[in-house]
């Protein structure tokens, strides 16, 4: 039997080849909770299909000020919601809502904060001009994920992150969770679609992001100021692999993946889950 067949057969088949089992989506964006675009619509076809295969998966995303939480059926799970993420010396309560896509069976995890999240869109405000507390975001919600998994007591394989709200977490995976149950033995993937972010991430980015052994003098050799670049460096600097999802990834991004050695995965064509299987498999045997 092929690894191609063996992705696409029930887990009671699998024996002794090693292999992904679980995998942990974090994205920033899942149609139907926000409009379709490239990221979106791979971010709900992706976990869906990975579900549909057989494996066992749970997929998070932030609870943007945009979704609609009586139309798309959000509710708070209050055993998972209420503990406090501090971040520069304050108090940020995590507040975790789920809600499953009817269609598909694929039930989704919201990262929420009336800071970070209610009343407020994505990357940009209404005027089109980036939050000046995206940093911020991007530490809490990374925090807020891995948190909520370590509470689901549930142990992932591949963790692959999507969108740059989720650039952070691999730096937390590896430095911060490493020795975590949950996280010790997991691979990240680190799924780059077009630049994102016209304005850097500020100042203090690399203060707050301290915590455990995650620490800001880890982040000495990287640019200033800290930009979509330099966020997209640091990700690439702690994943186990890279994928090349959208049409207008930076090349320098691609070209410095490339020469740390690290696994790209580009161009995966009509047949998208299966190069996508490939590569997973390829990454959890390493």
């Amino acid at each position: 039997m092929t690894k191609k067949e063996l992705f696409f057969v029930p887990l009671q088949h699998y024996k002794s080849y090693k292999m992904a089992k679980k995998v942990l989506f974090i994205n920033q964006e899942i149609t139907p909770y926000v409009p379709e675009t490239e990221m979106s619509i791979l971010g709900r076809d992706l976990p869906q299909k990975t579900q549909e295969a057989g494996f066992e998966i749970r997929t998070f995303m932030p609870k943007w000020g945009t979704i609609n939480e009586r139309r798309g059926q959000l509710h708070e799970v209050i055993r998972l919601s209420g503990m406090n993420l501090i971040i520069d010396e304050t108090d940020h309560p995590l507040i975790i809502k789920v809600a499953s896509i009817p269609t598909s069976r694929l039930q989704i995890y919201f990262i929420d904060n009336d800071d970070y999240f209610q009343k407020r869109q994505m990357s940009a405000n209404e005027s089109g001009d980036d939050y000046a507390d995206n940093g911020e975001r991007a530490i809490f919600y990374a925090r807020g994920v891995l948190e909520t998994v370590k509470k689901l007591r549930w142990t992932p394989d591949i963790i692959v992150c999507q969108g740059w709200i989720s650039a952070v977490v691999p730096f937390y995976i590896k430095k911060a969770f490493n020795e975590e149950p949950s996280f010790a033995n997991a691979k990240v993937i680190t799924s780059f679609h077009e630049n994102q972010l016209k304005s850097d991430l500020g100042e203090d980015f690399t203060k707050l992001v301290d915590f455990k052994e995650a620490q800001s003098s880890l982040l000495e050799g990287y640019a200033k100021p800290f930009d979509f670049m330099e966020l997209g460096k640091l990700a690439i600097d702690y994943s186990d692999g890279i994928i090349e999802a959208g049409k207008d990834v930076n090349p320098e991004l691609l070209a410095y993946a490339k020469e740390k050695n690290i696994p790209v995965m580009s161009n995966p064509g009509d047949d998208y889950a299966q190069s996508y299987a490939d590569f997973f498999n390829k990454i959890a045997g390493e």
